[in-house]
């Protein structure tokens, strides 16, 4: 896995909002069509596929979210340790998925970096650079969103009242981050 230094080591607290990094979290992109497609991935990680726009589905361990009408991004709850190895998630996947051609199975967890956001204040945060409305997003837990914020192309995973996980690329990650933190300071 890549070695990455965060603007952020530890969470960062305003009022009603706390910004944090969770670092070590396994992502896996999965792109298919075929109904063979869908079954596999049901069946290896006990969770269906959300076919609806904008949704995702869990269970204790995994996140899947809706990103296409064919493709979802599958992230885990817990951080890497040797007992929930990333390659074994991944090798499970592939085996059963890629390697078989009903679709394909990619390791995008040192591509994006994810911010948990927790508070009364993250949709105030949200809504001060991003032109998406959040009055019925924040209503629905599990909807997901593909938007801008800040100029910055993310994910947001609407877990539980007030609190997101959002997901941004690597590159763009010290940036927003210390936009976030100038941008948390004033409200």
């Amino acid at each position: 896995m890549l070695s990455y230094n965060s603007v952020v080591n530890d969470s960062i607290k305003y009022n009603d909002l706390t910004i944090s990094v969770v670092e070590s979290i396994t992502k896996i992109n999965l792109r298919g069509k075929k109904r063979d497609f869908i079954t596999k991935i049901g069946k290896s990680i006990s969770i269906l596929l959300p076919t609806e726009s904008n949704t995702s589905s869990n269970n204790e361990d995994l996140n899947l979210l809706w990103l296409s009408p064919d493709e979802w991004m599958l992230y885990e709850n817990e951080k890497i340790n040797s007992e929930n190895d990333i390659y074994n998630l991944e090798d499970e996947l592939f085996k059963e998925i890629s390697k078989i051609n009903y679709g394909s199975v990619t390791n995008i967890t040192d591509h994006w970096v994810m911010i948990n956001l927790k508070g009364q204040k993250v949709y105030e945060l949200l809504s001060t650079s991003c032109p998406f409305d959040f009055k019925n997003f924040k209503q629905n837990k599990g909807s997901v969103v593909q938007t801008i914020f800040n100029h910055i192309d993310v994910i947001i995973h609407h877990k539980k009242s007030n609190d997101l996980n959002l997901f941004v690329r690597r590159s763009f990650c010290d940036h927003l981050l210390s936009w976030m933190r100038d941008a948390a300071s004033r409200m």
